[in-house]
């Protein structure tokens, strides 16, 4: 792999999410399904790659080392979309995000447990005894619909290493499948809670007022900063902020894998760590250095804007790069299990969703519920944009208790350190050990929401 290679991958890749954008834009079908531009973009990069031109027109249209380079791109490029997702943001205290996110945070945590206890169980009971495929697959639901296609492509590596080559390929079927499912049920479900009034039987404009007590703060939440505090610092300056939370990630990296050497993970151990990518470690990286920049009173030297414009280019160069690396034959030689996988998983969402978000999030629950629903399903944006489409003025406040709540829920799962995590510590003890202790977990979650909210739901709810 060449810098010839490196620099015409990137040209390529460019052209194609320019591409990307302007049909999205053009076709209404494309518009309708609301499909990013990044994935757009990816398509037609898989169409003009050996999966599709190289096979059925025999024509070689992509240079064989720009599509090495592509392969290759995801798993570096998701470290710097985690690296920038809190640097610029405000980090609150402790108790300021409980009080804003804990039943957002308690019914995201439920879900996604629950997503590990039925892909868990699925494939020790069909999906490896019926189809062979490795019981590891039991981890795709949580990776592919919360985790998304970054994270999806970011755990390549993982994949390969472990020799669940298919891994990487059916994650993304599934990250593709669960964001097309998010907009339509989530569609679908708006619709009804507009004509019914989500299962209350208020008003649907009434119930839309502005919330009393913290959905009433009218303080900047995570994911909005005002224009005072968005100071535009050198591109550069920001670049060496992200490789500094990189550089952070990667030697907690370094110490974890030298400390599972030196103890459960000797000659004869098992190894866990050492399979774990650096990218949610950056994530964490992030955090520290944001809360250091914050004691010390740097805060103006990081621009929030620059920031999240680094980590969304970032992750739209990630998503168009590995959906145009997708293996065609991989996905359609598991199509059952990636059918199976999907289908449990939005059925399990739909009735978490419908069932336990009112019980669990007692304030405007199905303006907060449906971002979590759109999170479980196609990772963050999904969740923001069926939340702008539920109270497009944001007069719940949603929008703020989404983002105080990724604060307990990104560093841990939806593509955080156990969705990094799962298929290594499942090729280590075996599905069924992780299936009992996902199920606990999932359990545990669950009592938690009844103790704290279900048992005091409005209306006995």
């Amino acid at each position: 792999m060449s810098l010839g290679d490196i620099f015409l991958a990137g040209v390529l890749l460019g052209l194609l999410l320019l591409a990307g954008r302007v049909l999205r834009d053009a076709l209404p079908p494309l518009r309708w399904a609301l499909l990013p531009a990044s994935v757009v973009a990816g398509l037609l990069g898989l169409m003009i790659g050996p999966e599709v031109a190289g096979r059925w027109a025999g024509v070689a249209l992509l240079p064989e080392g720009a599509h090495g380079v592509w392969r290759e791109a995801p798993g570096l490029l998701i470290t710097v979309v985690f690296a920038t997702l809190f640097l610029g943001k405000e980090i609150p205290g402790p108790r300021r995000i409980w009080e804003m996110a804990a039943p957002q945070a308690t019914f995201g945590q439920t879900v996604a447990w629950g997503q590990y206890v039925i892909g868990l169980t699925l494939a020790i009971l069909v999906l490896t005894p019926v189809f062979g495929i490795h019981p590891a697959a039991g981890a795709l639901i949580e990776i592919g619909f919360e985790g998304g296609h970054g994270t999806a492509a970011g755990l390549g590596a993982t994949f390969d290493e472990l020799g669940f080559e298919e891994g990487r390929d059916l994650a993304l079927g599934m990250a593709t499948i669960g964001v097309v499912l998010a907009v339509v049920l989530g569609s679908v479900l708006i619709q009804i809670e507009r004509r019914h009034s989500w299962r209350d039987g208020e008003d649907f404009t009434r119930k839309r007022t502005m919330p009393e007590g913290d959905e009433a703060d009218d303080r900047p939440g995570i994911l909005e900063c005002s224009e005072e505090r968005a100071i535009l610092e050198p591109l550069t300056l920001q670049l060496g902020l992200i490789g500094l939370a990189i550089a952070l990630g990667w030697l907690l990296q370094q110490g974890l894998i030298r400390l599972e050497a030196a103890s459960w993970g000797g000659p004869d151990g098992v190894e866990v760590l050492r399979h774990v990518p650096l990218f949610p470690l950056a994530m964490i990286g992030g955090v520290a250095l944001q809360v250091a920049i914050d004691r010390l009173g740097l805060g103006r030297y990081v621009s929030p804007r620059l920031m999240g414009r680094i980590g969304a280019t970032a992750l739209d160069l990630t998503i168009a790069a590995a959906v145009a690396t997708l293996s065609l034959q991989i996905l359609a030689a598991n199509w059952e299990v990636l059918a199976i996988l999907a289908t449990a998983g939005a059925v399990w969402n739909v009735a978490a969703f419908w069932f336990l978000a009112p019980r669990i999030i007692h304030r405007a629950p199905f303006e907060r519920g449906i971002g979590d629903f759109g999170q479980s399903m196609g990772m963050t944006v999904t969740g923001l944009l069926l939340m702008r489409m539920a109270d497009p003025e944001n007069r719940t406040r949603a929008i703020e208790s989404f983002g105080y709540k990724q604060l307990l829920f990104e560093p841990f799962v939806g593509g955080g350190v156990v969705t990094a995590m799962s298929v290594p510590l499942i090729f280590a003890f075996g599905p069924v050990t992780m299936l009992a202790v996902s199920s606990a977990i999932f359990a545990a979650w669950l009592a938690f929401a009844w103790a704290l909210f279900m048992r005091h739901a409005p209306g006995g709810r």
